[in-house]
């Protein structure tokens, strides 16, 4: 979707999210959070971050780069800091891809690097969501997650054929548009299976700081008296990630916050309170990327890595924020 497009979505939920928001409640939601509770959930999401970069850089190594931790640091800080700049997620993917390229000289280990870590990501999310869906599945309100389980099981198979069938089609017949895309991805699809310990290593430290940005939210929510199931969290928040990710917004800013509110409603959560619970998440996520700003900064200044001129301008923005 173009820009321009994506503009529109994102303001447009925000004016009816900002519209139909009953600001009593949610000021008096927000009140019982304790600000200690906030600042431990961002040391947790830095620190998940940090977790983060090891497995990134695990998998540009992978690619046959030599890339020491000071340098990744500053690839995956400045990756954090432009997604509160750039208009989608995938924007902080490129600059981080674009650094370490340029920092290793193996562009093509910088970019296998970022796709792998990616894929398993979205791989791990997929994973969260579905062992949520078989918890809330047992219980006896638990009819909607089975729906989302039966969905996941059936969406997880097609892809599962969905690669097969790609890997035996010629880039050749496919429109000249797709060919790099999904040249790309059968090459690190391809790299994981010759390296199944750095995929299986990588895939396990996404569920690990994946599921721990779940229960993160849980503990925000029940802070403020959102208190469905920690199975609940497993199931809704990982689709609602997922959701947030596809290019339809600017980096899933109010997609996240609809699809949280919608797929938590079922449970008994009102809207309000979802919508909520999402918005807070949101200033961790500005806070933690202005935290990544300031790493970038601070690592740049003994080693500054080379930006692309269209990502120098981010870098002006970092140093102008933390000045």
């Amino acid at each position: 979707m173009k820009l321009g497009l994506r503009i529109v979505v994102s303001v447009g939920l925000l004016a009816l999210i900002f519209a139909f928001l009953p600001w009593s409640m949610v000021m008096t939601a927000v009140a019982r959070l304790h600000w200690w509770q906030w600042s431990a959930v961002v040391l947790m999401f830095v620190v998940g971050h940090a977790v983060g970069t090891i497995k990134w850089r695990g998998f540009v190594i992978a690619g046959r780069a030599a890339l020491n931790m000071r340098d990744a640091a500053q690839c995956y800080a400045a990756g954090l800091f432009a997604n509160l700049c750039l208009p989608s997620i995938a924007g902080g993917d490129v600059l981080r891809m674009l650094m370490a390229g340029r920092c290793t000289k193996r562009p093509e280990a910088a970019f296998l690097g970022g796709l792998m870590d990616r894929i398993t990501d979205t791989t791990s999310l997929a994973i969260l969501a579905g062992v949520g869906a078989v918890a809330v599945g047992n219980t006896e309100s638990g009819a909607f997650g089975r729906a989302i389980g039966i969905t996941l099981s059936v969406g997880m198979v097609a892809g599962v054929i969905a690669l097969l069938i790609m890997g035996r089609v010629t880039l050749r017949r496919w429109p000249a548009k797709l060919r790099r895309p999904i040249g790309r991805s059968l090459v690190g699809f391809r790299h994981l299976r010759r390296q199944p310990s750095v995929a299986i290593t990588g895939l396990t430290l996404s569920l690990l700081i994946q599921g721990s940005f779940v229960i993160l939210n849980a503990e925000l929510g029940r802070a403020i008296g959102v208190t469905p199931s920690l199975a609940v969290w497993f199931l809704v928040w990982p689709l609602a990630k997922v959701v947030s990710l596809l290019p339809i917004s600017l980096g899933g800013l109010a997609v996240r916050e609809a699809s949280l509110a919608t797929l938590l409603a079922p449970f008994g959560v009102p809207l309000a309170m979802g919508v909520t619970v999402s918005l807070l998440w949101q200033s961790v996520l500005i806070v933690g990327g202005l935290i990544g700003g300031l790493v970038w900064l601070l690592l740049a200044r003994s080693r500054p890595i080379p930006t692309p001129p269209l990502f120098a301008r981010t870098s002006k923005v970092a140093t102008q924020a933390h000045a």
